[in-house]
């Protein structure tokens, strides 16, 4: 077996938190992803910072591989051991080790789930405002710079993120950034590890910032003749000034599935879901102000959501989306896919990417955070039919060239990993080969999270 020497020293180090079993290693050879399964050779389950930092040394060593896991939810393929070695499952490591409710900010270690956390600090008055959907890993969030269905208002990981402590590919931990709200102390290295994709270091804890609960929430949903007209209403909703705090879109395609999925009964049409936060006062004149905006545009069947079980059962069927798509088509897999453009130019994108898919025969219903112009295409295929796969494929990159034609990214939120290294070159330029030297200055050896995100890694 490849690594063996590696092997048999991180045996002695973790006992039995390491295993070399059949069925863990396939559950740790997937993601949420197409991408065939890449077992590693073993998994490791550390419990500690000393346990990570000597694991990477013994690794560094003997030239073995190293890919951090969460929860496994990536969408890239960020946490595929693709040229095999050791994954390292952070599970184990799922504390909270402060809560500082004056400075509103708690440190925790990776393997702590955001909804873990937040019914940690339920109590406390405040809460953790990144939501990507799933219930993923905080270092798993960390490390692909995650946003979600509110970073609209309150910003993606690489906003919520105060400081870390980093395990570098030759065993050394780092901490990075303070608890200060801000500083002008040299290189920005928390940055630099939010959204490094585990390519640079293992992170093993956490300094977070979090928010007050708000006094009331209110949410709506309202219906559309076209998407023009409804990312209007949003363009015209934010160009006011208006908080909010979530606003969500689902094509005509999107709602159908949900209603099948859900047993719901929107119209059929492009819809907003909205979400304001704040004081009774402000979200009730927060409302009034997007229900002109709505009518304007033409938004019909516009129904409020206040009560908490109502709130949920809308936000639960977004997030639920993604299986109500692939229940359209039973037996199905997907290239899930995002991008992200201007908000002026949105519509134009969203618009564009489904003639595509219709002119391509893909199925691909398409949702997604129209606040921050991030939007998502569920593209189908049969296993059983490569050709539907090719295609599927092939329109994802073209929405990526779309994107980059109009100022936009190739993802605004799912990362790079495997499936979009090859867009980075005509995104970032010169600055791709920037981020390969630096790469090779923190792990000279290539064993972080090799064959993702910077070119010539591994």
């Amino acid at each position: 077996m490849a690594y063996d020497a590696a092997l048999k020293e991180l045996s002695a180090l973790l006992g039995d938190a390491l295993t070399l079993s059949k069925p863990e290693l396939d559950q740790h050879a997937r993601s949420e992803s197409h991408f065939p399964p890449t077992p590693p050779e073993a998994v490791a389950y550390p419990t500690s910072t000393e346990e990570v930092a000597a694991l990477v040394r013994i690794c560094a060593a003997h030239g073995c591989p190293v890919t951090g896991w969460g929860t496994g939810t990536s969408l890239e393929g960020q946490s595929q051991a693709v040229r095999g070695g050791v994954v390292v499952d952070f599970s184990r490591m799922n504390r909270v080790l402060e809560v500082n409710h004056a400075d509103m900010d708690v440190r925790i270690q990776p393997g702590l789930t955001r909804e873990e956390l937040n019914a940690e600090l339920r109590a406390t008055g405040l809460f953790f405002p990144v939501d990507p959907g799933a219930n993923a890993s905080l270092g798993g969030m960390a490390a692909t710079r995650a946003s979600g269905t509110t970073a609209v208002r309150y910003g993606t990981m690489r906003d919520n993120v105060l400081g870390l402590e980093v395990v570098l590919a030759d065993g050394r931990v780092i901490r990075t950034g303070t608890r200060a709200r801000k500083s002008a102390a040299g290189y920005d290295l928390t940055g630099l590890f939010v959204g490094a994709e585990g390519t640079l270091g293992l992170i093993t804890e956490l300094t977070l910032r979090l928010r007050g609960q708000p006094e009331a929430i209110s949410a709506a949903v309202c219906a559309f003749d076209t998407i023009g007209d409804a990312v209007q209403a949003v363009i015209d909703t934010i160009q006011m000034g208006i908080p909010m705090a979530r606003i969500e879109f689902l094509d005509t395609a999107s709602v159908r599935a949900v209603n099948a999925y859900a047993g719901m009964h929107f119209p059929e049409k492009p819809h907003l879901l909205v979400e304001f936060h704040g004081s009774d006062s402000g979200v009730a004149e927060q409302a009034e102000v997007f229900g002109g905006i709505v009518a304007d545009h033409g938004g019909a069947d516009f129904a409020w959501a206040q009560k908490p079980e109502d709130r949920s059962a809308l936000w639960t069927m977004r997030h639920n989306a993604f299986y109500a798509i692939l229940a359209l088509r039973p037996g199905c897999r997907s290239v899930v896919t995002d991008v992200c453009v201007p908000i002026s130019r949105l519509a134009e994108a969203v618009e564009g990417t489904i003639a595509d898919l219709e002119a391509h025969d893909v199925t691909g219903p398409i949702l997604g955070h129209v606040g921050d112009g991030n939007f998502h295409a569920i593209l189908m295929f049969a296993p059983e039919d490569p050709a539907e796969e090719v295609r599927a494929t092939a329109a994802a990159g073209r929405m990526v060239e779309r994107a980059l034609a109009l100022g936009g990214t190739c993802t605004g939120e799912h990362g790079i990993g495997l499936g979009k290294r090859g867009y980075m070159e005509r995104e970032h330029g010169e600055g791709w080969q920037v981020m390969a030297t630096l790469k090779a200055a923190l792990d000279p050896g290539g064993i972080m999270n090799p064959g993702k995100l910077v070119p010539g890694n591994g």
